[in-house]
């Protein structure tokens, strides 16, 4: 049994320490708001925080994140920063299909919690690593602003 700490709360989870964390919070945590995209953190669809940095759930074993803070979609809207910006999404109506939608919230949130007023070129880095299909990136690179103004 290896514990984590998922979005607060303490978890044990009986699984290979190899496999890949998206699995283990989609299989068997039941929490299928983080999403597979690539399997090679290459898309940022399965983003989540580990220790508040994103991180590419795809790729990180189940044994590094062992003790850590591990926060998810399911848990980024009990922060100021997830809040703020899940709000601002709706206000643009950034998704189209909304399958990558999590991991661009879970980038943001990082960003945002890391510098308040980030600029356009702040946001286009720390945004870069998340790929969105239907190429709505001008709609969240305006909910990312909007919820840095909004941020109090």
């Amino acid at each position: 049994m290896i514990t984590l700490n998922v979005n607060g709360k303490p978890m044990s989870v009986d699984a290979d320490r190899d496999t890949p964390l998206l699995w283990v919070l989609r299989d068997h945590l039941g929490m299928t708001g983080t999403k597979y995209g690539c399997g090679m953190a290459l898309c940022g669809a399965c983003t989540v925080h580990v220790n508040g940095h994103p991180a590419r759930s795809c790729s990180t074993p189940l044994s590094s994140a062992a003790g850590k803070r591990i926060t998810t979609i399911e848990g980024i809207g009990h922060t100021k920063e997830g809040r703020v910006l899940q709000e601002a999404w709706v206000a643009n109506d950034v998704p189209q299909c909304g399958y990558c939608q999590s991991g661009q919230i879970m980038s943001a949130a990082a960003l945002l919690a890391k510098v308040k007023r980030p600029t356009d070129a702040e946001i286009e880095s720390a945004m870069s690593g998340n790929v969105c299909r239907c190429g709505t990136y001008n709609r969240i690179s305006l909910a990312v602003r909007q919820a840095s103004r909004n941020l109090k």
